[in-house]
């Protein structure tokens, strides 16, 4: 990682291979995982590397942070925190550089429960700890940075079905077990090679980008009719729906439910509280099967044109588009009672 000289100090020897005293370190009952060395060879498992380096670095070039190894550039937690408030918006009160082991260890630890209030319940699984990830363990690693890249990025094509073999050994009151397993770090994407469902306001950027003012007219006359009870009115569609507070009352007009006021922030005073509401807002739309291709909360957040376009053209094709010809949009964009 290319970031600052005094990053290379004091860092701990790299873990993830078992050694002779590994089984020493083990308390009664404890298991251990360790990556069999030709599963590091694994063409699929080398893919999955690459891809998520690469992905980090594309997400932190801003920052100017470069990512070369994922053992050992992320175990004392500093390019995990940018990575988090990167994608998600959250700030951590940590110190930027942490130079003793034990300031580096109580980084990282801020930062995987900060993470793991992020994930939803059933992906806060056990397949990584600070101990783990500080021990620069590639398994853990990987998991963790799958879970949130699937998590915040779902768009991103991580190759299918990624399985190694892993030993697993484990102290019981006989002495020392192990066995050999296979683990899946990838989820099998069925039909991967396909494409997704074809995404209409997609197709009329590509083909008809001279009508994308039209349909933002449109959507702003059909959002402001439906938000009047709420004595609500939108006129700048970047700005006004960058907190998700607007679009997750909207998504309660249109869909007919109310909104539990302890479930978002009704007036966000950071980034964190805008990705939460955005991103809640983007889960209830997938969940109504209003939404089939990703979107990237905080791209919402930091006022993309096209990213919030197209989660309002979601809304506006089901109630009130009226599809009758090849462009997708209504010659006069009129209103019409389709779905609402």
């Amino acid at each position: 990682m290319d970031i600052n000289p005094l990053y290379f100090l004091a860092q701990p020897p790299a873990g993830g291979q078992p050694t002779a005293s590994a089984g020493g370190e083990l308390s009664q009952g404890e298991k251990r995982k360790y990556l069999q060395p030709d599963s590091r060879k694994d063409p699929k498992l080398e893919e999955l590397q690459k891809v998520l380096v690469d992905w980090i670095n594309s997400a932190l070039r801003p920052e100017h942070i470069v990512v070369r190894s994922l053992e050992e550039d992320l175990f004392d937690g500093l390019v995990l925190h940018h990575l988090l408030q990167r994608l998600g918006g959250i700030k951590l009160d940590v110190e930027e550089i942490a130079l003793t082991t034990d300031n580096q260890r109580r980084k990282l630890a801020t930062v995987l429960d900060a993470v793991s209030r992020c994930l939803p319940e059933a992906e806060r699984a056990s397949k990584w700890s600070v101990e783990a990830i500080f021990g620069k363990d590639l398994l853990a690693t990987l998991h963790l940075l799958v879970a949130l890249a699937c998590h915040f990025c779902p768009q991103l094509a991580l190759p299918s079905g990624v399985r190694v073999e892993v030993l697993l050994v484990e102290r019981a009151r006989s002495g020392l077990k192990s066995e050999k397993v296979v683990e899946q770090i990838t989820a099998c994407r069925e039909d991967a090679g396909k494409a997704s469902s074809i995404d209409v306001f997609e197709e009329l950027l590509k083909h008809a980008p001279d009508k994308v003012q039209h349909v933002k007219e449109v959507i702003v006359q059909f959002i402001n009719q439906k938000m009047q009870n709420l004595g609500l009115a939108v006129s700048d569609l970047e700005t006004q729906f960058a907190d998700g507070v607007i679009l997750l009352l909207l998504i309660g007009q249109l869909e007919g439910f109310f909104l539990n006021l302890k479930d978002f922030f009704l007036k966000p005073s950071n980034s964190e509280e805008m990705v939460h509401n955005v991103t809640l807002a983007l889960q209830l739309m997938k969940e109504l099967g209003l939404l089939d291709f990703p979107i990237q909360p905080t791209d919402v957040v930091s006022g993309d044109t096209n990213s919030t376009l197209r989660v309002l053209y979601c809304l506006f094709a089901k109630h009130r588009l009226s599809l009758d010809n090849d462009e997708g949009l209504g010659k006069d964009g009129g209103p019409s009672r389709a779905g609402s």
